[in-house]
């Protein structure tokens, strides 16, 4: 055990602790996947079970090693490396939605790579990019944060594009994006009336794109459907409620759930109703805290961090990952209008996965502490930090 030891305190650096968070939801996930995609394998695989088995382990894995690449890399290389991911991510949504996009459920969110024939997300690339950058601007601004136009008008201008082309094709993950955004904004010290400000910019101009885009249709069924408690409940949310009903205190078993054979999409969507289902209410509650617990890791590591920088990317990925989970998880026990967003590392998924994957390995460089890193001259840490009784309390 002893070479075992040394090999893991040698390669994987930072927050022990959120290690094994992450290791265990990667566990989870294989398990639950598995089970989930027992019918999707019947139908599409001629009963070859193992397939998605492979394959999502093949991901989980892919996705393991680009936190592992990304954690060995000095956080504040993001920094620079966010302002050409947001100039790539902004031609590249343009591209999916007016041009070449893979259309899925009359939304053009997703790119074909060539050669490979794998779909991914562009705008899962422009989350990572624009709060990675939102960190760098608002740290190295710290000095003149009340002034509006070195401050507020680039912060405007980048999260206005960003969550403005997103909202066209993908109303949720904008309005989470969007959310996140401002979180950031309050924990780096933005005034409270810049704040208020981009708020009644982002829903004025979010609203006119949003009601342009090809998502309004669906965005007002949903949430008409959550609303007006006289109609019935919408297929998928009746089916996930009869899943958490069944599950009890202890759930039905491993592999034992009956709704994954009638609930669409089992594996992404409504996974956490399976979870349930199979593990009951204790299941479900530990997943709960697991997500909780990877959030106060992660904001641990804001309190430790030594610069603005390090604390301000690290307490906006954080946030991003775990409020996705608690909507995902909301809208599968009826507590929100179906949004059809995945639960972040425990779903099935391509691309996403890595690009999760990438958002934790860069917590955990953060994690590895700044006096672990020596100095680097013009990077956004010698802006003078941020009082933490000020922006962490």
């Amino acid at each position: 055990m002893e070479p075992v030891k040394i090999w893991l305190e040698k390669n994987l650096k930072g927050d022990p602790v959120l290690w094994g968070i992450v290791l265990l939801f990667s566990f989870i996930s294989i398990a639950v996947v598995y089970s989930a995609t027992g019918t999707l394998a019947y139908k599409k695989m001629g009963g070859n079970t193992e397939y998605f088995l492979i394959k999502h382990t093949g991901l989980i894995g892919v996705g393991l090693f680009f936190a592992w690449l990304a954690h060995r890399i000095d956080y504040r290389h993001y920094s620079r490396l966010s302002l050409y991911a947001l100039l790539i991510s902004v031609p590249l949504l343009i591209f999916t939605y007016f041009v070449g996009g893979t259309t899925v459920n009359d939304a053009s969110r997703w790119l074909t790579i060539p050669v490979i024939n794998q779909t991914f997300q562009p705008s899962d690339l422009a989350k990572l990019a624009l709060i990675s950058h939102l960190a760098s601007m608002l740290s190295r601004r710290q000095q003149y944060i009340e002034n509006f136009r070195t401050t507020l008008l680039p912060v405007l201008l980048w999260v206005g594009v960003i969550c403005g082309i997103i909202i066209l094709s993908n109303a949720s993950t904008a309005l989470l994006l969007f959310f996140t955004c401002l979180l950031l904004m309050f924990i780096g010290r933005v005034p409270m009336k810049y704040i208020l400000l981009t708020i009644l910019i982002g829903v004025t101009l979010g609203g006119v794109a949003l009601t342009l885009g090809q998502r309004w249709g669906t965005v007002q069924k949903r949430i008409e459907s959550f609303t007006d408690k006289s109609k019935p409940l919408p297929f998928q949310l009746e089916h996930s409620m009869i899943a958490i009903a069944s599950g009890g205190p202890v759930g039905k078993g491993p592999g034992n759930s009956t709704e994954r054979n009638i609930l669409p999409h089992p594996y992404s969507d409504f996974i956490y109703a399976i979870i349930i289902e199979e593990y009951g209410m204790a299941g479900g509650v530990a997943v709960l805290f697991l997500y909780l617990a990877f959030l106060y890791r992660g904001l641990l590591t804001v309190m430790r961090s030594y610069g603005a920088f390090g604390g301000l990317l690290s307490a906006g990925l954080s946030f991003s990952l775990v409020l996705q989970a608690m909507v995902n998880m909301g809208v599968a026990v009826g507590l929100g209008p179906i949004t059809g967003l995945p639960l972040p590392m425990l779903s099935m998924g391509g691309t996403s996965l890595i690009f999760t994957g990438i958002s934790i390995g860069i917590i955990l460089s953060v994690s590895r502490g700044e006096r672990e890193i020596r100095p680097m001259a013009g990077e956004p840490d010698d802006a003078p930090r941020i009082p933490k009784q000020a922006a962490y309390a």
